[in-house]
C-alpha cells in the first residue's frame, strides 16, 4: 500500500510544515481591512477576467440601433455613443487597466529598490549625488512627466506600463535608501562584514528581507496610485487608445456624452477605478495597522 508522501507527492511532514507557515502568516498579517480590500479586488478580478468567460459579447461590435442605450436585460450596463456593449468594454478595460497597473508598480517597485538600495551601499559622495538627483526629478510634478513622454511615445499597453513605472518610482527610492541607511549599523550587517560578506549578498539577504514588510505595504499603495495616473492619462486621451478599452477611457468617453442623459457611461467606469482604488488603499492600510500593532 503506497504511503500518503507517495501517494500525493508531498512528505507529511513538509505539509504540516507548509499548514503552520501559512496559519502563522495569516495570524501577523491579518486585518479586516485587509481582508476587505482582498475581497473587493478579487472581484474586480473575477469580473475582468473570468467575466469574458461567462458573459460571450464582443466589445468591439457594433449596435447600430441600440445606440445610448440604457440598462436593459439585454445590455446590463447599456451601451455607448456607437452601440457597443458597455459590460463587455468593462470587463476589457479592466484587464487592461489592472494588467498597467500591477505591471508598472512592479516596474517602479524594482527601479525604487535598485535605485535606493544602490544610494544607500554606495560612498558618501556618491550618495549624496545620487541624491541631489532624486531631489531633482522629485521637484518635477509627476503629470507633467507623464504628459510630456505620452506625447512622444507611442500609446499601447506596453509604453504605459515602462512610462507609469518609470515616473512612480523616486519616492520608494527614498523610502528605501532610509531604511538602508537605518539597517546598515546594526550589529548584525557589521558581523557580516566582518566575516567578508559583499555588499550586494548584505543587501539582497539582510536588508531586503528586513525591509519586506515596508515594500509590501508601499506596493498595494503603489498599485493605486499607478490605477489612478492611467485613469488621468486615459481621461486627457493619452492613456490607451480606442478602440481598446480601459476604465479612465470609458470615463472619458461617458463625460463627453453625459449632456445627453446617458449617466450609465460615467457611473460604471467611475466605480470601477473608486472600487480598484479603494481595495489597494484597504489592503495597504491594513498591513500598515497590523505592522504597527506588531
Amino acid at each position: 500500500m503506497n504511503s500518503p508522501a507517495s501517494t500525493t507527492g508531498v512528505p507529511p511532514r513538509t505539509r504540516a510544515g507548509l499548514a503552520t507557515s501559512l496559519r502563522r502568516l495569516y495570524r501577523q498579517y491579518h486585518h479586516p481591512m485587509t481582508a476587505g480590500g482582498l475581497a473587493i479586488f478579487g472581484a474586480l478580478v473575477l469580473f475582468s477576467w473570468l467575466g469574458p468567460v461567462l458573459y460571450r459579447s464582443n466589445p468591439f461590435a457594433i449596435h447600430p440601433l441600440h445606440t445610448l442605450g440604457a440598462p436593459d436585460a439585454h445590455f446590463p450596463l447599456g451601451t455607448d455613443n456607437l452601440g457597443r456593449d458597455m459590460l463587455a468594454r468593462m470587463m476589457a478595460g479592466g484587464q487592461a487597466t489592472l494588467q498597467v497597473g500591477l505591471l508598472g508598480s512592479l516596474i517602479a517597485m524594482c527601479a525604487g529598490i535598485v535605485y535606493g538600495m544602490l544610494s544607500a551601499m554606495s560612498p558618501g559622495w556618491l550618495d549624496k549625488a545620487l541624491m541631489r538627483l532624486l531631489d531633482a526629478v522629485l521637484a518635477i510634478p509627476t503629470l507633467v512627466l507623464m504628459i510630456f513622454f505620452a506625447a512622444i511615445m507611442p500609446l499601447n499597453a506596453v509604453s504605459l506600463v515602462l512610462l507609469l513605472g518609470l515616473v512612480s518610482w523616486p519616492g520608494l527610492a527614498r523610502i528605501v535608501r532610509n531604511e538602508a541607511l537605518a539597517y546598515r549599523e546594526r550589529d548584525y550587517i557589521l558581523a557580516a562584514r566582518q566575516f567578508g560578506a559583499k555588499s550586494f549578498y548584505i543587501a539582497r539577504t539582510h536588508m531586503l528581507r528586513a525591509m519586506l514588510p515596508i515594500l509590501i505595504v508601499n506596493a498595494t499603495f503603489m498599485v493605486a496610485d499607478v490605477i489612478l495616473a492611467l485613469a488621468g492619462l486615459s481621461f486627457l486621451g493619452l492613456g490607451i487608445q480606442p478602440p481598446r478599452a480601459s476604465w479612465g477611457g470609458l470615463l472619458n468617453d461617458g463625460v463627453q456624452q453625459v449632456f445627453l442623459g446617458s449617466w450609465w457611461l460615467i457611473v460604471f467606469p467611475g466605480l470601477a477605478i473608486f472600487a480598484a482604488i479603494v481595495a489597494m488603499n484597504l489592503i495597504g492600510q491594513g498591513l500598515l495597522n497590523r505592522l504597527e500593532g506588531r
